[in-house]
């Protein structure tokens, strides 16, 4: 009798584990705690620009109100010596404006549109200077400072350190600025004028086969190296780890991508969609 009991009891137990497996699997791969969700650094790429025109004011204080831990920002200069924030080298694509940013004076960037299109409802929008958004948004958010194609201006990393330090924001305690580029000597350079704020190293997707040796030389300098997604696998990114960097990639534009960059063990990521990363309520 208790021979038989056993059986069944095995069978009942052995239909539990068959049948409860599969779905426990399934649900892990796509789902993640909130309390993990609140370790990962949620990014606002361009602002949180998969809502607002994107390195606009309005974009900014959107990530703000989604609550991002930080926006990106990318920092040009104009032809007259201006810190202007924008993506492109040429305005063509982000106003209602044409040329390139270096060939035009701050009062002319100044004057162009650009909100309208994205939606007409930013029309008006301007191209903000890298200080009104350090003034505006400094203690509210943290600021991730691209320095964008500076090869195309010589002295922007002293500009931009000078700016900091008026500020009193060059020696944080919150490490709530950070400095990044894809021109790694323009890192080497800003670590040197900026030495107690963290720097990145960006990376594109010709970095795929990025070596242990050049990891290490990257972490001489940088305290994060931010790849393109698309090459981004555990392997990486544990690389990056044993290195004592921490790793950022670029730029997650859907849930699905956001989720794939989590179960790989990224330290943060860049996001269009703030929501993706980190779910909370926009006010």
């Amino acid at each position: 009798m208790m021979n038989r009991f056993l059986f069944i009891f095995f069978i009942i137990v052995f239909f539990m584990f068959v049948f409860s497996v599969p779905a426990f699997a399934s649900e892990q791969s796509v789902t993640f705690s909130k309390k993990d969700q609140q370790k990962m650094i949620n990014v606002a790429h361009r602002g949180a620009s998969g809502h607002a025109p994107e390195n606009t004011m309005a974009a900014f204080q959107k990530a703000v109100e989604m609550k991002a831990d930080y926006f990106e920002i990318d920092v040009q200069m104009t032809k007259d010596g201006e810190l202007v924030i924008i993506h492109d080298t040429t305005v063509n694509r982000t106003t209602n404006g044409t040329g390139a940013v270096g060939d035009l004076t701050f009062e002319e960037i100044r004057s162009l549109d650009a909100g309208s299109w994205f939606d007409e409802k930013y029309a008006g929008e301007k191209i903000p200077t890298f200080e009104e958004v350090l003034d505006a948004f400094r203690g509210k958010i943290g600021i991730l400072v691209e320095l964008k194609s500076p090869e195309l201006y010589p002295g922007i990393e002293e500009k931009i350190a000078t700016v900091l330090k008026e500020r009193n924001m060059d020696r944080p305690n919150n490490k709530k600025i950070i400095i990044q580029s894809f021109n790694h000597d323009s890192v080497q350079q800003s670590k040197t004028l900026l030495p107690n704020l963290p720097h990145g190293v960006l990376a594109g997707p010709s970095w795929r086969n990025v070596t242990d040796e050049q990891l290490k030389e990257f972490a001489t300098y940088a305290d994060y190296f931010n790849p393109n997604m698309n090459i981004v696998t555990t392997e990486l990114v544990n690389r990056v780890h044993a290195t004592g960097m921490l790793i950022m990639p670029y730029t997650s534009r859907s849930q699905k991508q956001a989720d794939r960059l989590f179960h790989l063990g990224v330290d943060g990521i860049v996001t269009d969609y703030p929501e993706h990363v980190y779910k909370h309520p926009v006010k």
